[in-house]
């Protein structure tokens, strides 16, 4: 199915959105929980999985829905569908810090691999599917499993990444090493596998685990600053603790620098 062609604008630095553009009868699907705002003119529908086999009856449908809970995303996905005679506007938003990236599936031989929470929206016509790994030791230790998401057809779809990101370029044979949970998505010749870290102090002093990702060209590779994991972990270190108190960071005084500074929780 060939996937609707849809306009859009990104706006924002940190925060980011999306607002997509549809011409009539244009749809765009998403992931639940990512809608912003729309139109006046546009009709909400929940779907099973991504909507590219809405004519392929009830076990059709099941099975393309099923795919997405094995990436731990919902059954459900809603479309959204310009019922007006002019164009219609609809926004999406990322759910936490960081940056957008626009994928034009036709530029990427038409499949794109990614993390499995980074897919945001897409033209209708896209699929959303599941990418297994075929090798032992990046399921047991790659941080991602056996299983990534990939999408395929040959529109428009937007992933999302946290913190700032960076795009490299790989050429043939070309590798670059990255910590698992940075890799946001890579193009489908881009082969990945994991290393180990390797050196008895890197592996229990080091704090950086015991693998990292190998990603050997050619294609491109995304990568982010700030994986969502690793923002929770921070977060949940510095929250105030049961019968405790939250980190004094910045404060020779501990305590009594946070009543001084304006902090009066105990």
């Amino acid at each position: 199915m060939q996937a609707h062609e849809i306009d859009y604008h990104i706006y924002g630095e940190e925060m980011q959105y999306v607002e997509i553009e549809l011409d009539p009868q244009e749809i765009v699907i998403a992931e639940a929980g990512s809608f912003m705002m729309m139109d006046n003119n546009i009709q909400m529908e929940t779907i099973f999985g991504d909507g590219s086999e809405q004519q392929s009856g009830l076990f059709g449908k099941l099975l393309n829905a099923g795919k997405r809970v094995l990436t731990g995303e919902s059954l459900f996905m809603t479309a959204f569908i310009n019922q007006n005679n002019s164009k219609s506007k609809v926004s999406f938003a990322a759910p936490y810090p960081g940056k957008i990236i626009p994928i034009d599936l036709t530029q990427f031989g038409g499949k794109f691999i990614c993390q499995k929470d980074s897919f945001l929206c897409a033209a209708k016509g896209v699929s959303i599917g599941i990418e297994f790994s075929k090798k032992l030791g990046r399921g047991l230790f790659g941080g991602e499993g056996f299983i990534m998401q990939k999408i395929e057809g040959d529109g428009m779809a937007f992933v999302h990444t946290g913190g700032t990101l960076a795009k490299k370029e790989l050429a043939a044979g070309e590798i670059l090493k990255v910590d698992t949970g940075c890799i946001v998505g890579f193009t489908k010749d881009v082969d990945y596998d994991i290393e180990f870290i390797g050196g008895i102090k890197n592996s229990i002093f080091g704090g950086e685990g015991l693998f990292y990702a190998t990603l050997r060209g050619p294609g491109t590779v995304y990568v982010q600053s700030l994986p969502f994991s690793r923002l929770a972990d921070r977060i949940i270190a510095s929250a105030p603790k049961a019968g405790g108190s939250s980190r004094d960071e910045g404060s020779l005084l501990g305590g009594l620098g946070s009543l001084l500074d304006g902090d009066r929780r105990f």
